[in-house]
């Protein structure tokens, strides 16, 4: 549309046209696509996880954690265990067992990760329900299973805001834990009765990080063989501080292993 007492570009008016398309790129519009070229650098591999050099960004402001980093982080606590009864399922996998659009496909996919052998598993909990959109979700939660004592714990930062999408996934592979004997029947769900509060919009991730690891720990101590209380009492020294903490102990770790390579 033509501004007041101007004309507007006719059809068959290439002249204004043909100008933009003989237009150079600014300094400024190559030096915005550069920097965007270079926020998606690759900076580490690690296991089967890529990290990009926008998750430092990540880590060194406050923002919402990506499952990029989750993913690392879960798959280090899990370079960390010598046992292999242990599992720290990959966001991406717990997130498409969730919304998986082929349920009877579900078996196929779950099956391969051995649920049944064990004692201890580790799912994140992310409130994006669209498999289309990459990155999606505005809260993470932590859902640990718990063979000896047949319980899945639900464990939310924020309240119950994922309680619904916890026991979605609950309900998805509560069938896939027992085994012939022992069957799932009795498999239950609860929420973690002293989970540590967030204070802002935006470490819900780090506490997925800061529990999941408290519970690697608890299983290597031999948690599993005295299971009464779990791991609920070591909840009680998870701190606000400690787990904004986890930004700078990340980014350190990343960093190390990238002067490794």
């Amino acid at each position: 549309m033509a501004g007041k007492g101007g004309k507007g570009l006719l059809a068959g008016d290439t002249t204004a046209a043909n100008k933009d398309k003989k237009r150079p790129v600014s300094r400024s519009s190559r030096a915005g696509l550069q920097c965007l070229s270079m926020e998606d650098d690759k900076i580490l591999s690690y296991n089967d996880v890529v990290l990009r050099r926008s998750d430092l960004g990540i880590l060194r402001g406050q923002e919402f954690l990506n499952d990029r980093i989750i993913e690392f982080y879960f798959s280090y606590l899990d370079s960390g265990c010598s046992s292999q009864d242990i599992l720290l399922v990959p966001p991406s996998i717990s997130f498409w067992i969730t919304n998986c659009p082929f349920p009877d496909s579900l078996k196929d996919f779950v099956e391969p990760l051995k649920l049944p052998e064990k004692r201890v598993v580790i799912f994140s909990i992310n409130n994006n329900t669209d498999v289309s959109q990459a990155q999606g979700g505005t809260h993470w939660s932590l859902l640990a299973y718990e063979k000896n004592s047949k319980v899945f714990v639900h464990h939310d930062s924020l309240g119950n805001s994922n309680q619904r999408y916890a026991k979605k996934l609950y309900r998805d592979v509560v069938g896939f834990m027992g085994d012939s004997e022992s069957g799932s029947s009795e498999i239950s769900l609860s929420e973690c009765p002293i989970m540590p509060q967030q204070m802002n919009g935006y470490d819900c991730g780090l506490y997925v990080t800061a529990i999941a690891k408290l519970i690697c720990d608890w299983h290597k101590n031999g948690g599993s063989t005295n299971n009464e209380e779990l791991w609920f009492s070591a909840l009680k020294e998870v701190r606000p501080q400690m787990v904004s903490n986890m930004r700078s102990d990340i980014l350190m770790l990343i960093q190390d292993l990238m002067a490794k390579k």
